[in-house]
């Protein structure tokens, strides 16, 4: 009887993450097909002859000048805006021109995060990505941005265009969970060297030691991408006040839906524990 009661349970067990991954995927490919619809009936409605003569070059012109003002209109923007892609496939094109965007928007530090470390594993091909999109999207407007890159485990400048304005920092769940691990150990070390008593050990004394390794503001805004409701160990620490907003997938991601989120966040409250 027991033996039937595991089987049982097992097989309810599968049913459930077989549900769980349908609606996953169904989530995904209808708001991809959603976007698909609408982009094929809306030149429709604006008029073939006009889609026709402005063309590519004309639509990516204007989003360059947008991209630029529009950071103007909002009520506040994040200093500090985190790109957390909780998929599996990873696409380093719309990453980076996500990271793009947001610099043309005018937000000073992006962080980029996937809890398997595809990103610090080829932070070099992101980099490249990004200096392409860089030329690519913004065009002659491009000399105006610049990008610093700062190395995984350090804060010092790996590459840089012209002189600093916005700083990208790739993370892993190394930078997590981990990272208040070694602060704890780092603290019980002091202790038992009597470096430090145990009343000298407090809230304060932990964060400015997981500061000490960031050295970049906490983020004040997350776009967690995919279905799943997790941060995934997403700098754990230093989220507990941020603002997370969800989308439904990084995959042909637009200045649209970036923009729209951060509309949402400019007009949010945050009452900061209060």
């Amino acid at each position: 009887m027991a033996l039937l009661y595991e089987m049982a349970w097992r097989f309810l067990h599968a049913l459930l993450y077989v549900q769980r991954a349908l609606v996953a995927w169904f989530r995904v490919h209808i708001w991809r097909w959603k976007r698909a619809v609408v982009g094929l009936l809306l030149p429709l409605a604006l008029g073939i002859h006009k889609l026709k003569k402005t063309g590519a070059t004309g639509k990516r012109t204007s989003r360059r000048v947008r991209s630029g003002a529009d950071g103007r209109t909002l009520e506040k923007l994040p200093l500090h805006l985190g790109l957390l892609i909780t998929e599996d496939e990873i696409h380093f094109t719309d990453v980076a021109s996500l990271v793009v965007w947001c610099m043309a928007v005018g937000i000073s530090y992006v962080s980029v995060y996937d809890n398997q470390g595809v990103f610090r594993r080829n932070n070099s091909r992101l980099m490249e990505e990004i200096l392409k999109q860089q030329q690519e999207l913004l065009g002659m407007d491009s000399s105006k941005y610049s990008v610093e890159f700062l190395k995984n485990g350090t804060d010092k400048q790996e590459h840089q265009v012209l002189s600093c304005q916005s700083v990208v920092k790739v993370f892993s769940p190394e930078d997590g969970r981990l990272s208040i691990v070694q602060a704890a150990q780092q603290l019980c070390r002091a202790v038992e060297q009597k470096e430090k008593t145990l009343k000298d050990i407090n809230v304060t004394v932990l964060d400015s030691l997981l500061r000490e390794s960031k050295n970049i503001p906490d983020p004040d805004l997350v776009l967690k991408f995919g279905p799943v409701e997790s941060t995934l160990g997403f700098l754990p620490w230093h989220i507990r006040l941020t603002e997370i907003i969800s989308l439904p997938s990084h995959v042909d991601v637009s200045y649209d839906d970036l923009f729209g989120a951060l509309q949402r966040y400019a007009t949010c409250e945050q009452r900061l524990g209060k």
